[in-house]
């Protein structure tokens, strides 16, 4: 409900007694699936969670571990 409008809340809830998931978690999911076509992730409702910075992937780099020259 912090997040979420009130009414897509309720609409889960009423998917999730329907599918027999009442759980916290199966709520959220189902409120996430009906409003995020496709998925989106909001870091800012997470500040706890640690900036992840990922590099682009080199095909030098598999091409290394290929050959067993990277340890």
């Amino acid at each position: 409900m912090e997040v979420f409008r009130a009414d897509e809340v309720a609409a889960a809830v009423r998917n999730a007694i329907a599918r027999g998931a009442i759980g916290f978690d199966a709520v959220k999911h189902l409120v996430l699936c009906h409003i995020e076509r496709p998925p989106r992730l909001d870091m800012t409702v997470h500040p706890y969670l640690p900036r992840a910075h990922v590099a682009m992937t080199s095909a030098k780099t598999y091409l290394s571990l290929l050959t067993g020259a990277a340890s």
